[in-house]
């Protein structure tokens, strides 16, 4: 199974691990909407939705880029029905977009926790509701959540309240979504990365190149989606991914690719369970405590 032909619905895809999805999907020929706010050049992150579009296109897909905040109900039920009139369908919605601020109770106001909680929670609720009646049309549907396990743990939550409660609204998505649309043949899964992933977001949250060092690149997320897109939904629903278990899973067993300028241990991702780290058979990561998204 492949993804020719294909359509990915993808909030804020302008750039990072969104953009390697798009682009890991364009190499089989597939349609791919970035639904992001990125119009114009970011003066400190590279990518807009039509940079994004002609690197899609120049990797053999098709791109349609569209103007979209996730937060505004209009703007993504244009956007899909742009979707649909352009591509005839939607296959595939990855929930990619987010905000993030590391920070405690007292430091985080309401705007900024209405922010995070309106696009990762709440956007992530709008968009896959939107992309549902489509879905069902889909001879293999996957929702994709870009959000982490549900380990309902104090330490996950007491430095940064706020930001652990959007993100694990995303995941309560997948939970809840997973059993109403198992019997439509949806399939509605998280993913979340083993290590930190060295994006120029992140490079922008923590300043300065020395992510690289200690992260992976976005290409292993890109892997590891591809990996679920490809399976019959029938067969995959339900579950909380971690990138590098789901590829070893697979079959792969060198990692080295995605961290070339690695300089020791590699920085382990929020959010990811102790069992998890415990289960792989190559722990290569370190802490928890790097502000990482």
């Amino acid at each position: 199974m492949n993804l020719k032909d294909k359509t990915l619905f993808i909030s804020g895809g302008s750039r990072g691990i969104g953009l390697a999805i798009a682009l890991k999907a364009a190499t089989d020929g597939a349609n791919v909407v970035i639904a992001a706010k990125t119009a114009e050049p970011h003066p400190k992150l590279e990518g807009t939705i039509y940079t994004a579009a002609k690197e899609i296109e120049a990797a053999g897909g098709k791109a349609l880029p569209v103007i979209c905040d996730i937060r505004s109900e209009e703007q993504v039920n244009k956007a899909v029905a742009k979707a649909v009139q352009t591509f005839g369908g939607i296959d595939i919605c990855i929930n990619n977009a987010s905000a993030i601020s590391m920070t405690g109770t007292l430091a985080t106001d309401m705007k900024r926790y209405d922010l995070m909680n309106g696009v990762n929670t709440r956007g992530n609720y709008m968009v896959s509701r939107a992309c549902v009646p489509h879905l069902m049309k889909s001879e293999n549907a996957h929702i994709l959540n870009l959000s982490p396990p549900l380990d309902m743990k104090e330490k996950w939550f007491s430095p940064h309240v706020a930001y652990t409660i959007a993100k694990m609204g995303m995941s309560m998505c997948t939970l809840g979504m997973a059993a109403e649309f198992a019997p439509d043949g949806i399939a509605v899964n998280s993913l979340w990365p083993l290590t930190a992933i060295d994006t120029a977001a992140v490079r922008n949250v923590l300043g300065g190149n020395a992510m690289a060092m200690s992260s992976r690149s976005a290409q292993i997320m890109a892997d590891a989606a591809y990996e679920v897109f490809t399976r019959r939904s029938s067969d995959c629903t339900g579950n909380f991914f971690i990138d590098e278990a789901l590829l070893r899973d697979a079959g792969m067993t060198d990692f080295s690719v995605y961290s070339p300028d690695a300089a020791g241990p590699l920085v382990r991702d929020f959010f990811v369970p102790d069992s998890v780290v415990a289960a792989l058979p190559t722990v290569t990561v370190s802490g928890y405590d790097q502000p990482v998204s």
